[in-house]
């Protein structure tokens, strides 16, 4: 079967369902001015915000740890978007405006709508914009840039992951077929962080840590899991120190995706 290589959908699409290893497939890149449509409270810490409007038309999303970057106005309430450039590229004013990365929980094509989770926490640029964002406010968003696709024909998963990716598992769960072999590890700062909703699978096991401090045992909790006879994927995702010290758990590097999503004392990790 021929993919068009122009149809980012076809090619993800593809690459679950026959690919080797991670792909990086481009999307185009868009710039758009979105609202707050709701908000909802999801756990004390995790508040999701959904995102609509017609600027969500034609939305490109196909893997469930697809980001969007939240694009912020200066200090004195200046905007400095970014524009459309050439080769579906956008042009980014300089200095560069501030930025986070949030994974895309839901998209709904028919609403133009998105949903967006937030870890809240005191002094982050992001967290603290989220928690005073009201209904009706606008706000720009950049991207998804792209997929780091992976099969969906593993005989087994793990997630090994802390609050930030938990909204890239429960979509990777929510699109899973129902039989799919899993071990979700998920690592969170509060015992009350565990209400954070992920479909249930008869053939998933979710394991709840509760880290003290700044002491993770994420990584020790994965290479104590008994593995089911197969072929089994890492996806591997949260703070960048926690998770690095995965990434020799598997034999074969192509079944590993380990991303750190931020980094303790440093603002907008680009990993």
């Amino acid at each position: 079967m021929t993919v068009d290589r122009h149809d980012p959908a076809a090619r993800v699409a593809a690459h679950h369902r026959a690919g080797s290893g991670t792909a990086r497939i481009g999307y185009p890149i868009g710039v758009r001015r979105v609202r707050v449509v709701a908000r909802r409270q999801l756990t004390p810490r995790m508040l999701r915000l959904t995102l609509g409007g017609p600027g969500l038309d034609g939305f490109h999303t196909y893997q469930a740890d697809d980001h969007v970057k939240i694009v912020f106005p200066d200090p004195d309430g200046t905007r400095r978007d970014p524009v459309p450039g050439a080769r579906d590229m956008l042009r980014w004013p300089r200095p560069l405006p501030t930025t986070r990365k949030y994974t895309v929980r839901r998209y709904d094509a028919a609403a133009h709508e998105i949903d967006l989770d937030f870890v809240l926490h005191d002094g982050g640029v992001a967290s603290t914009w989220a928690a005073s964002a009201a209904v009706g406010d606008d706000v720009t968003i950049a991207g998804p840039p792209g997929a780091k696709a992976f099969p969906h024909h593993y005989d087994h998963y793990v997630f090994a992951v802390d609050e930030t990716a938990l909204p890239a598992v429960g979509r990777w769960l929510e699109d899973a077929p129902a039989d799919v072999s899993a071990h979700v590890v998920a690592e969170v700062g509060d015992a009350a962080e565990r209400d954070y909703p992920l479909a249930s699978r008869d053939s998933v096991a979710v394991t709840w840590l509760v880290r003290e401090g700044d002491r993770s045992t994420l990584a020790e909790a994965v290479r104590a899991l008994r593995l089911p006879a197969g072929r089994t994927f890492l996806f591997a995702a949260g703070e960048a120190t926690d998770v690095r010290a995965l990434r020799s758990w598997r034999p074969e590097r192509d079944d590993a995706l380990v991303t750190g999503y931020w980094k303790r004392g440093i603002a907008g990790l680009e990993d």
